[in-house]
Parts: C-alpha cells; structure tokens; sequence
C-alpha cells in the first residue's frame, strides 16, 4: 500500500480546531436521489464553508466510469480546464457553532477503497476530528407523504440516541460507507452513519425533502439553528409536484394509499434489511409506475422551465 500522503493535498494547514465533526457523502448506490450528497453541500454552504484540502482521484477512480468534465476557466472564453472528481474537504469555523464542520463530498470510488479511507482517516488525524458522520439515502416502500424516515447507527450508544437511531443488525454487501465506518472504528475514531429513507417510485429525480429531513438532524446533533427556507421551500414544491401526478392518476393514487397505511412496525423491519447502501433484493413491480411518473415530469419541464 502507498503512502496516504501520497493521496492527500492540503491548500492550508487546518491548524487547531474545536471537536471537528466530519461529515461525508458519497454519490452513486450510497446516495439515491441525491439527498445526502445535497445535503452535504448544503450544509458546507450554510457557514460559507472553506476548501482545506482533498484527495488525489488518480488511484481510485476509474475514468471512463467517472468522467471528468471541461469548462472554461472563470472569466474566459478561450482557455479551458479539466475537473477532475477529486474528495474535496471544506471546513467551516462558524463562530454560531461550538464545534468545527468539516464536509467532504465525493463520488464513491471505484478502486482501491483501503487506501482511500486511509486517507481519509490522515484528513481525521491531522485535523483532530472527533467523529466522522457518513450520510446516505436508500429506496424504501415508503409514501412521498409521510415524514422522511431516518435510520442509521452510532457506535456510541449516547450518539445513537441523541441521531435517533439504533443498531444494525444487516450483514451483507456494502458500499464504500461500511467500509469507511468501519475503517474509523479500527483507527480509533468514532463513527455515525444516517440515512434517509426514500420512495422507490420517485428514484430518478432529486428529493429535497429527504434531504432537508438530513440536514436537519445534523443540525440538532450540532444542538445548532440555520435558516432553511429555502430548501423547505424546495421541499415543499417537490412535495406538491408529487401530489399534482398523483391526483392525476388513479393507480398511483392506489399505490400511494397502500404504503400510507403500512404498520411503523414494518417500516421497521424493512430498516433490518437495508443498511449500508444495500437495497432490499425485492421492491414492489411499480416499474410502471416509474415510467408514468417520469414521463409525467417530462412533460412538466418545459412548462416550469
């Protein structure tokens, strides 16, 4: 194995921060919907969040799966410059905050995830952080109506509570969450996973609403307050966009009214079988149901463009 120092770049040294917290997200199987990479990013945004460091995509992503893109450097039209899908950490000091934020997002890589959360761990060491806190979001049965649904686990049984979640009891296949929370429990650094439980029949469209649901228990673990307004508003249109296809469309309508009377109980049970980014091997065949709803949303578009 290389050396993580290899891997990592630091524009700043973060000198000495208060009880860093990090938080990651990744997209990709770790993120349907894009809810927790948004909201990654929007809490990085809240304190106005500054880049410190990164790590190097060269070893671990495979690029014509990832594919950088170019674009013209800021204020020209001639010189152009690649973007690399790089793990970029920002770091907020917000003096609101009795803590330090930092926030790293990235897609989740495809090659060598050893050494990649080893290097994650170096950003943990040098910077002091207390905890690392990953955020992801799964397909579930559950209603666009109902409140989000947050599951998760905490190493720490005081941190689990203050999360609102408990143990996992899932073995199987992971993603690139389960290994890295689990690389900090062997590095010695505390870990939390959460995540956001999303519709399956609205899998190809962002949902802020689950990420505002994201955000807003981070807040509270942070025991913090922000205006949100603007995601909730977000949230709150996508909410009634939904309702609008469904008023429209009687077996959606039906299915909708089905998950809503489902039993918290089996809400529950579905959790046990979904955990680190792993889908349960069977949802319900509502592949119809998507098409209606996509080409629905299609058709919309230009009307709210």
């Amino acid at each position: 194995m290389s050396d993580v120092s290899d891997h990592l770049t630091f524009i700043e040294e973060p000198g000495e921060l208060r009880r860093p917290l990090i938080i990651m997200a990744f997209s990709g199987s770790n993120d349907e919907t894009a809810s927790a990479t948004t909201g990654a990013r929007y809490l990085s945004q809240l304190w106005s969040a500054r880049t410190f460091a990164s790590i190097d995509p060269e070893d671990f992503y495979h690029f014509g799966l990832s594919r950088p893109y170019v674009r013209f450097k800021p204020g020209s039209r001639s010189e152009r410059e690649i973007i690399w899908p790089a793990t970029e950490f920002s770091l907020t000091q917000a003096q609101e905050l009795d803590r330090d934020v930092i926030v790293g997002v990235a897609i989740e890589p495809h090659l060598k995830w050893r050494t990649y959360c080893a290097a994650v761990l170096e950003v943990a060491r040098r910077t002091g952080a207390a905890l690392v806190l990953t955020l992801g979001a799964l397909l579930g049965e559950v209603a666009h109506t109902r409140p989000v649904r947050l599951s998760g686990s905490a190493h720490d049984p005081e941190l689990a509570a203050r999360l609102g979640v408990r143990p996992t009891r899932y073995e199987g296949p992971t993603g690139i969450v389960g290994v890295l929370n689990l690389a900090c429990r062997e590095g010695g650094v505390a870990t939390a996973s959460l995540w956001a439980n999303v519709p399956h029949y609205v899998s190809g469209i962002e949902n802020p609403k689950a990420a505002l649901a994201l955000v807003r228990r981070v807040l509270t673990l942070l025991n913090a307050e922000a205006d949100l307004s603007d995601l909730v508003e977000a949230a709150g249109q996508f909410e009634q966009n939904l309702n609008g296809i469904v008023s429209q469309n009687t077996k959606i309508a039906e299915y909708v009214a089905k998950l809503e009377r489902k039993k918290p109980e089996e809400d529950e049970e579905n959790e046990e079988d979904a955990e680190d980014g792993k889908q349960r091997d069977e949802l319900p065949p509502s592949a119809d149901l998507v098409a209606e709803i996509e080409q629905f949303l299609r058709q919309q578009r230009p009307e709210n463009s």
